[in-house]
C-alpha cells in the first residue's frame, strides 16, 4: 500500500499514440521473440520483443513493429489466436472489441494478405475475450449485455450462456479445451462444460472488477473486488482462500504469470494521472515490486519470463521481477 516505493519500469518503448490495451501473445511464436500487440483509438500494433533476459546481444529490449492495422475505433480488448506464428508461413490472428459491440478478427500474413471478420451479436460493451487455445478455431467473448458467447472464426455463434450481471472475464482452459472459466460483475465466477453447455462448479465473492483463472496450476483462480485482491483454491471452497488490500484506490485488474504459479500482478484504477502497478507473490506479505504509468491501461504478463508490461501515454511499460 505504500506509495513512495515505487519502482521505475525495467524497460519503456516508445509507441505513436495513447495505448488502450496491450498483450504478450501466451503461445509460441515460433522463434526466440515474443508476439505483443497494442492496441490505441484507431489502430492495432503488432510486434516482437527480445529482452536482454532472453539473449545477451539485446541492451534492454528490441521491439520491431511486424504491422499496424487499421482499425475503425478504439480497441478496448484483444486477445490472441494460437495460430499466430513467424516461423514456417507467418500469420498473424488476433481478435479485437470494440465500443461498437462487435468483435472483429485481423488476420494477416504479412505480405498481401489482410483480412477484417466484423463479428455481431452482443447488444452492449464488450469487456473481454479469449481464443480456445489448442487450435483457436472458437472466440469466446463477455459483455455487458449479461451473456458470454461463443463464435466460431466465420461470425456464428456456437453456443450463448446467460449471466445474472455484465460479464467481465472469461479464461479457456489450456489443455482440457471444453472447459470454460466466466467472471461476473456481481462476484459469480462459474466454470461451464463446453460440451453439455452447462455449469460444473461455481466460486462466489463480492463484486468483481476482474478475475483471471491460473493456467499453469488451475485449481487456482484470482480477482480483485473493491481494493483488494482475492484467490481461490477451487478444490476447497467456493469462497476465497485469501484476501488481502492491495490498492488505495479501487483495483482494476489481476493477471497471474504465465512463468510462475505464485506471481501476480494487480493494477489500480485509472486515477487523475497515475495507475498503480502491483506485483505478488503468495509467499511474500510485501509486494514484489510497486510501479506506476501515467494513465496507464491493460496489464499482461510474457509467456516464459518473470515480466508483465502495462500500456499507457504513448509507451509500453515492462516491469521484470528477479525470482
Amino acid at each position: 500500500m505504500q506509495e513512495d516505493s515505487s519502482h521505475s519500469p525495467s524497460y519503456t518503448v516508445p509507441c505513436d499514440d495513447f495505448v488502450h490495451v496491450v498483450e504478450f501473445s501466451p503461445f509460441s511464436s515460433g522463434t526466440p521473440a515474443s508476439l505483443l500487440a497494442y492496441g490505441g483509438n484507431q489502430y492495432v500494433v503488432v510486434g516482437t520483443c527480445l529482452f536482454q533476459e532472453e539473449d545477451v546481444e539485446v541492451e534492454g529490449v528490441e521491439f520491431n513493429v511486424l504491422r499496424a492495422f487499421h482499425h475503425e475505433l478504439r480497441v478496448d480488448a484483444l486477445a490472441w489466436s494460437p495460430e499466430s506464428r513467424l516461423d514456417r508461413i507467418p500469420t498473424i490472428r488476433l481478435c479485437t472489441a470494440a465500443a461498437d459491440r462487435k468483435l472483429r478478427l485481423l488476420t494477416s500474413d504479412l505480405q498481401d494478405r489482410h483480412e477484417v471478420k466484423v463479428m455481431e451479436g452482443h447488444t452492449s460493451y464488450i469487456n473481454h475475450l479469449v481464443f480456445e487455445p489448442m487450435e483457436g478455431k472458437q472466440i469466446a467473448s463477455v459483455s455487458d449485455d449479461h451473456t458470454c458467447r461463443v463464435w466460431d472464426l466465420d461470425g456464428n455463434e456456437s453456443a450463448t450462456f446467460r449471466l445474472q450481471s455484465p460479464g467481465i472475464s472469461v479464461c479457456w482452459h489450456p489443455k482440457e479445451v471444453f472447459k470454460l472459466m466466466v467472471a461476473e460483475k456481481k462476484g459469480t465466477i462459474r466454470f461451464y462444460d463446453m460440451v453439455t453447455q452447462q455449469a460444473i462448479l461455481s466460486l462466489e465473492s463480492e463484486p468483481l472488477m476482474s478475475a483471471d483463472w491460473c493456467l499453469t496450476n488451475t485449481i487456482k483462480v484470482g480477482g480483485v473486488s473493491g481494493s483488494d485482491w482475492l484467490i481461490w483454491d477451487i478444490t476447497r471452497s467456493s469462497y476465497p482462500q485469501e484476501k488481502r488490500p492491495a490498492h488505495i484506490d479501487k483495483a482494476r485488474l489481476f493477471r497471474w504469470s504465465r512463468a510462475n504459479e505464485n506471481l501476480f500482478a494487480t493494477t489500480g484504477c485509472p486515477g487523475k494521472i497515475n495507475t498503480q502497478l502491483i506485483i505478488h507473490h503468495l509467499g511474500h506479505p510485501q509486494p514484489v515490486a510497486i510501479g506506476s504509468v501515467t494513465v496507464g491501461s491493460g496489464l499482461s504478463w510474457h509467456r516464459t519470463l518473470p515480466l508483465c508490461v502495462v500500456g499507457g501515454d504513448r509507451k509500453l511499460c515492462f516491469w521484470m521481477t528477479e525470482m
